[in-house]
């Protein structure tokens, strides 16, 4: 592509290079019109010119560009061509409705499957739900009736050993044990003078293991005070007690009909 600076350079000789020209045929008209003495020197003015700045004078200036050729207006289509393209436009416009028809008839159908899929998943599901309830209540009143079971069998042991144990502690051991404590009671009890025949005193006595009393109370007794007090002491003189002959039947709270005479 040619530099701008080179147009100038080019347009400046070709300027320089013509006034140069005409300078010169001015000057021959004038000497033709004038002839002057030849003089015996003449000074000549001249401008050099390179090789380049005269290619670059002589070539061509750049043409511009052609127009370009304008198309021949299209041709006008005939009524025939015209129906034509209308039928198929129309036929177009039948086939894009029907495909989309099918398309809404594909989705509907593609719902309605997703949705009785989802109905039959839920039923399953509530199915399932309500066979692991019913499986839960069955074993909910199965371990209910186990533990009845369990209770009624334990209660009736309780039962069992009660009778068992009032049968032992209401027996000739429990007796003669019970004869031995108040014996060791009357042995160490120190009469009042104010104490007449026919006493009768229940005593609620507490003891501990080895017998060692620790409380003594006196409920009922036909006794003065000071016959009271006498029996609370003869039952800590007479600690530690008998033991009974089982050690089953020991109690800790014992009740003693006392009667000395």
């Amino acid at each position: 592509m040619q530099r701008r600076s080179d147009h100038w350079i080019s347009l400046a000789l070709s300027v320089l290079l013509h006034a140069a020209l005409l300078g010169a045929l001015v000057y021959g008209w004038l000497l033709f019109r004038h002839p002057t003495r030849p003089a015996p020197t003449l000074a000549i003015e001249a401008t050099v010119v390179d090789a380049r700045t005269l290619r670059a004078v002589q070539r061509p200036a750049p043409q511009p560009p052609a127009a370009p050729a304008q198309p021949p207006p299209p041709a006008q289509p005939t009524p025939e061509e015209l129906a034509q393209r209308e039928a198929e436009r129309q036929e177009q416009r039948v086939q894009a409705a029907r495909e989309e028809e099918a398309a809404e008839r594909a989705a509907a159908a593609e719902a309605a499957r997703e949705k009785l899929e989802e109905q039959r998943k839920a039923d399953a599901e509530r199915k399932a739900q309500a066979e692991r309830k019913a499986q839960e209540a069955a074993q909910a009143a199965q371990r209910a009736a186990d533990a009845q079971a369990q209770s009624d069998l334990e209660s009736e042991l309780k039962r069992s050993l009660a009778a068992e144990e009032h049968v032992a502690r209401s027996g000739p051991a429990l007796a003669n044990w019970q004869a031995q404590i108040t014996a060791k009671i009357s042995r160490a009890w120190l009469r009042p003078p104010t104490a007449r025949a026919g006493i009768e005193c229940v005593l609620n006595v507490t003891q501990v293991p080895g017998g060692e009393v620790t409380q003594v109370s006196i409920g009922e007794c036909n006794g003065d005070q000071a016959v009271r007090e006498s029996i609370e002491a003869a039952v800590y003189r007479a600690s530690p007690l008998p033991p009974p002959p089982d050690p089953a039947l020991f109690e800790r709270n014992l009740k003693i009909n006392f009667k000395p005479d």
